[in-house]
């Protein structure tokens, strides 16, 4: 999962990003408004944590214009204010979510995982490609039962994979959504992951699920 953090206050910035990548995400930090709408634009993101007093263009600001063209990435608004106006407004600029600072890293990360879980991502905690299970909410997968153990990035890009069933993604979408821009597309980390999975998720006569498309990228699917 991929999630664009706006924050201008540095010491939250690095901390919020460092507790984000440790448990599993693609994280991109923008410094201002103005950035962080440049870094919309542009990239395809699960979530968007906006602090509300951002320089250049503040976060109500920022996440009006992102809904005013039809961006419906679900939002965890951060502010150091807390009177039930300014929650207000925040929601009805458009948020889903809104917390205030100082704020435990726990819950924070509570509540992202509580947005990917409400619509237009899905409305359940349990994925479902054949066989094969993902419990977001445990961060488990399973086949036909079996418990299959995985690292964190491997677990990102099959949650990515799964999240976009019988549809083709190309080596640069996956790279750039678990890796984020550091990502090198030149690189053959997207392949080396991919492999890993298959050889975590098939084993013995189970139905592969992870196909190449040659010349395009990789589909999880029941049909082959």
């Amino acid at each position: 999962m991929r999630i664009l953090i706006v924050e201008d206050e540095p010491s939250i910035a690095k901390f919020v990003r460092q507790g984000l990548m440790e448990a599993g995400f693609a994280v991109d930090l923008a410094w201002n408004g103005r950035e962080g709408l440049d870094y919309a634009l542009v990239a395809d993101y699960d979530a968007y944590v906006l602090d509300i007093m951002l320089p250049k263009l503040n976060g109500l600001d920022l996440l009006r214009e992102l809904r005013r063209r039809g961006d419906k990435t679900p939002t965890l608004m951060l502010t150091a204010r807390d009177t039930i106006d300014n929650r207000v407004e925040g929601l009805d600029a458009g948020a889903d979510d809104y917390l205030v600072k100082p704020f435990a890293f726990p819950e924070l990360l509570a509540r992202i995982r509580a947005l990917f879980r409400r619509p237009p991502l899905q409305t359940g905690t349990v994925m479902q490609v054949g066989d094969l299970e993902m419990d977001t909410a445990k961060r488990e997968v399973r086949r036909n039962g079996r418990f299959i153990e995985l690292s964190p990035r491997e677990y990102a890009v099959l949650e990515y994979l799964m999240r976009h069933p019988d549809q083709v993604l190309t080596r640069t979408q996956i790279g750039e959504h678990v890796w984020n821009f550091d990502f090198y597309h030149e690189s053959n980390v997207v392949d080396v992951y991919i492999g890993y999975l298959r050889r975590k998720i098939n084993i013995g006569d189970e139905f592969p699920l992870i196909h190449t498309i040659r010349g395009m990228g990789y589909r999880i699917s029941t049909i082959d």
